[in-house]
């Protein structure tokens, strides 16, 4: 993917993060233009909605449809700002093309289905639009060979206006984020194909509100091209994803307290070994957590197992085959035996203290 374009338009400054922001989904005509003329006024120049709305379960709002389509072409009048949809299917791209769409995005359902992918290449190929921009957000699981492949399809119509978005990869459990980011993912991406626009999505990665400045710096940091971010007029009453959605004024904050790096992700600041250092004690700092709070569900569900059938909570043998098994392993990767049973003990304590909580409840 050697001729790849950069992701350039008309009347926004190339040396800065491209920004895509708008409501997770076409709600109302009015909706929209509130929305729009509120991102205008922050400097956002391009407007994103989702017009079809792929759910996990039939029944929830599966977006307006087609009448959304008009509602784009109203902002783009009102406001003069690019506008973007997500597309899935061959008609959804006729549709969204005839209608002047600027920027079409593949969701994460979508690229993991190479079928669905083709659809999409060969019907911008065959309404001579390949010079429309396509983003493709990362397949739900952590497939770098299908993420790729599926941009592959795009460029082998013909297609050069092509980026990818991180959204992140969804996991089974509790995860402090909705979708787990692994960056590492994006970073190989990059390295591979370094002509590639790679754009974040904080907000379906982090899944809440307060997530999205903190995941945008990261992602600035780590030298992303821009942002994808979901912005209503009055995000609390949205349809879809209201959780992780922010109002145009908190998005201008959000932008404002931004430090993003130089376009190619490289900085001179002498400091970004450190910063480095510290994005992956973050990462790995949450990855502990998460293995903390799925310890304790376990750890509850022996309590419930104990209560039901008038087991003690403590167990003295048990507790120190365990106490002692964990720090031999710990010894054999070099940590501290002292330092490694005072973490253990501290576990110990709060799952027998969550145990005893279980044996004192009313609740079988």
């Amino acid at each position: 993917m050697n001729e790849l374009q950069p992701l350039t338009f008309p009347g926004i400054d190339s040396r800065k993060p491209l920004i895509i922001a708008g409501p997770c989904s076409a709600e109302t005509r009015q909706q929209m233009l509130d929305t729009a003329h509120g991102l205008a006024d922050a400097g956002i120049h391009i407007f994103r909605a989702g017009i079809w709305k792929p759910r996990t379960h039939p029944g929830g709002f599966e977006g307006v449809g087609e009448i959304g389509l008009q509602w784009l072409s109203d902002v783009k009048e009102a406001t003069s700002m690019y506008t973007a949809t997500e597309v899935a299917t061959r008609n959804h791209v006729e549709l969204a093309l005839s209608a002047g769409v600027d920027i079409l995005w593949i969701g994460a359902r979508t690229s993991a289905n190479p079928f669905a992918m083709q659809e999409i290449a060969d019907a911008v190929a065959e309404a001579h639009r390949t010079d429309i921009t396509v983003l493709v957000k990362n397949p739900v699981s952590p497939d770098i060979e299908l993420w790729i492949g599926a941009i592959q399809r795009l460029y082998n119509a013909g297609i050069r206006r092509i980026g990818a978005i991180l959204r992140g990869f969804s996991e089974y459990g509790m995860h402090i984020y909705r979708n787990t980011p692994r960056w590492k993912i994006a970073v190989e991406l990059r390295l591979r194909y370094p002509a590639l626009p790679i754009l974040c999505d904080p907000s379906h990665i982090g899944g809440r509100r307060d997530l999205i400045a903190p995941l945008s710096q990261q992602a600035m940091d780590m030298g992303f091209n821009g942002l994808i971010i979901e912005s209503h007029c009055n995000p609390d009453c949205a349809l879809s994803d209201a959780a992780q959605q922010v109002t145009p004024e908190n998005l201008a904050a959000i932008l404002k307290n931004l430090k993003p790096r130089d376009s190619a992700g490289i900085t001179t600041d002498s400091s970004e070994p450190l910063a480095s250092l510290r994005r992956s004690i973050d990462e790995i700092d949450s990855q502990l957590v998460e293995a903390l709070a799925k310890r304790m569900e376990v750890s509850r569900e022996i309590g419930r197992y104990k209560k039901l059938h008038g087991i003690p909570v403590v167990q003295a043998t048990r507790y120190n085959d365990v106490i002692r098994s964990r720090i031999d392993i710990g010894e054999q990767l070099g940590m501290d035996a002292a330092f490694l049973r005072t973490v253990l003990l501290a576990i110990h304590d709060e799952s027998v203290r969550q145990q005893m909580e279980i044996i004192a409840s009313s609740d079988t």
